[in-house]
């Protein structure tokens, strides 16, 4: 079974993940973050400051990461997202800006004019989407989607922008309905999140709730959460 937890930013994808893959003891994948990414790609850049044609090599190289780390686990894995979150996350900057933090409280629709730079942009990250949905439904045989039950972590990297997440969240379902990928909506405790997610696909615990819980805080607890401005790129 090759599960993808779904949601944006600050759903809980992480921390679910990683109990989760202690709790039943799925293995689960470990492609690098953007913010692992963006300092040995654009050294000195925030992800803010990416511009479109920067921000295009950065969903490539993340896909990229993905789609390696699931083939190395083969049918049975658990995935922190999916690469459908590299293409959401450009297309939502289509309408909310390349710097969703300066369109914070914009009521309505499209909050940017699209400039004829952000139009080829927007072109660019559609076909992206057409090949990024075709791995998706070839990789992935379900997904549990994640509430959004948490406010945006205001840690100076994540877009601090409601409306780009409610974007995203609504645009995400949708695709998993047209791909007619099974998705399962999930909320609660993490407790109740791990025994829910379990049943959903009969997966056999292999310690308590609490036991995993712990062990994916000192997994969390290991993560490198500098910005990545503050990192040595790797190649140096």
């Amino acid at each position: 079974m090759r599960i993808s937890i779904s949601g944006t930013y600050s759903a809980g994808k992480t921390s679910t993940v990683m109990a989760l893959s202690h709790y039943t003891g799925v293995p689960r994948t470990l492609a690098r973050t953007i913010r692992e990414i963006l300092p040995e790609t654009f050294p000195g850049k925030k992800l803010a400051e990416v511009t479109p044609d920067e921000f295009l090599q950065l969903m490539l190289r993340r896909h990229t990461g993905r789609a390696v780390q699931e083939a190395l686990l083969g049918d049975h894995f658990i995935s922190d997202g999916s690469s459908l979150q590299e293409w959401l996350y450009g297309a939502g900057r289509v309408i909310h800006g390349m710097n969703p933090n300066d369109t914070a409280g914009l009521e309505g629709g499209r909050a940017v004019e699209l400039t004829e730079e952000m139009r080829f942009f927007s072109k660019v990250v559609d076909q992206y989407g057409h090949a990024l949905k075709r791995h998706v439904k070839d990789t992935y045989d379900a997904y549990v989607h994640l509430r959004h039950e948490l406010p945006i972590a205001a840690d100076g990297h994540r877009p601090m922008n409601e409306n780009f997440r409610a974007t995203i969240d609504t645009m995400l379902l949708q695709t998993l309905e047209e791909l007619e990928i099974p998705c399962h909506v999930v909320s609660g405790t993490m407790p109740e999140r791990l025994e829910t997610i379990s049943g959903i696909f009969d997966l056999k615990p292999v310690m308590s709730t609490q036991e995993a819980i712990d062990l994916a805080w000192q997994d969390y607890g290991k993560q490198d959460f500098r910005m990545e401005t503050e990192r040595v790129p790797a190649a140096a």
